[in-house]
């Protein structure tokens, strides 16, 4: 059966071959009238080229673009994804998510199936975490060559994350360790960050890249408008206990964010974990990660019975809020101090 003009053409290859027959198609012509052919695979029989051909001429593709690498399709949207605002703790784990997948790199993105990634993912020792944020760069991958018409199916939507695999618990901080930050506070005056964090619930990517002209101290809140999410985008009150450690940092800043280093210089969460976070969790005898702090909000906010939606709409998720909370936009500033005032 002749195949129409302009469609492409099926042929066998002389020899013994796995893959024979040859898909190509018409890309355009050269000056003088040739025509530009392009290659899209080998397949083992007519019946299976022919269908190749049909769904490429159903749905084209950008058939050298098909043909970059994992690492470039990568870098290429690393390069749309982000800049230099971006949350850098969300650069660092797509970039870690990034090596790990290095049996990849250097494969063409069209030679990718399902299991050479769920390999990457079932070989990892990080745990459910590190597996989640490998799925979550696959995905991506995959989202950003459909859109660039380079790729047709996301196989990593196929992808499974080890279900024996478990994420780490999350450990609030008790009672008894928050009063025992409150009473070295004297002592290092920078436990008062981890007090912030704790009686706010905010990220602490979200607490450091916040600029003064963001707090009103006089009516104690703040606008939270870098964020993982979209949800993350909103006002947090500023309870009465830790105000005055906003004001402190106020005095001392001498750049535009609110809080800073010692020299009065914006701090970043390198700064922060490594200089006052880690030595702090050893000179007291405690065990947290950073991100245990807003954990211990939402548990003190549950042991106090505030109204779920006032705690959602505080600590901005999205993921257990329902249509109608999301819409809920009536709550006022003095509802939501109120709140934080009573753990």
């Amino acid at each position: 059966m002749r195949l129409p003009n302009g469609y492409g053409s099926v042929y066998k290859l002389s020899g013994n071959r796995r893959n024979p027959w040859i898909v190509r198609i018409t890309m355009g012509f050269d000056d003088e009238g040739n025509q530009i052919r392009s290659t899209i695979g080998y397949y083992p029989t007519r019946q299976k080229a022919l269908q190749v051909l049909a769904e490429f001429n159903d749905n084209p593709y950008d058939l050298e673009l098909s043909k970059v690498t994992f690492a470039e399709i990568y870098q290429r949207w690393y390069n749309d994804e982000f800049n230099e605002d971006s949350n850098r703790s969300t650069v660092r784990n797509y970039q870690t998510a990034f090596k790990h997948c290095s049996p990849l790199h250097d494969m063409k993105m069209s030679d990718i199936r399902p299991n050479h990634m769920q390999a990457i993912i079932d070989g990892v020792t990080g745990g459910y975490q590190t597996q989640k944020r490998i799925h979550i760069l696959c995905n991506k991958l995959y989202d950003w060559c459909i859109k660039h018409d380079c790729i047709k199916k996301n196989y990593a939507k196929l992808l499974v994350i080890n279900s024996k695999s478990e994420s780490a618990p999350r450990n609030a901080f008790t009672y008894d360790e928050i009063q025992k930050l409150w009473n070295n506070l004297k002592n290092n005056e920078y436990i008062s960050i981890i007090l912030m964090l704790i009686y706010s619930g905010v990220r602490i990517n979200e607490l450091l890249d916040l600029q003064k002209e963001d707090v009103n101290l006089e009516e104690q809140y703040f606008k939270v408008k870098k964020s993982k999410t979209d949800a993350g985008i909103r006002i947090v009150p500023i309870a009465d206990k830790v105000l005055p450690f906003w004001k402190t940092f106020f005095e001392k800043s001498k750049c535009e964010y609110a809080v800073c280093t010692v020299d009065g210089q914006r701090m970043n969460y390198d700064n922060f974990k490594r200089r006052y976070w880690q030595p702090l969790m050893t000179q007291l005898n405690l065990q947290h990660t950073i991100h245990e702090t807003r954990h211990t909000f939402i548990s003190l906010m549950v042991q106090k019975n505030i109204n779920q939606t006032i705690i959602k709409k505080i600590v901005g998720h999205k993921s257990i809020m329902n249509l109608t909370e999301r819409v809920y936009t009536h709550i006022e500033i003095s509802e939501l101090l109120d709140a934080v005032n009573k753990i």
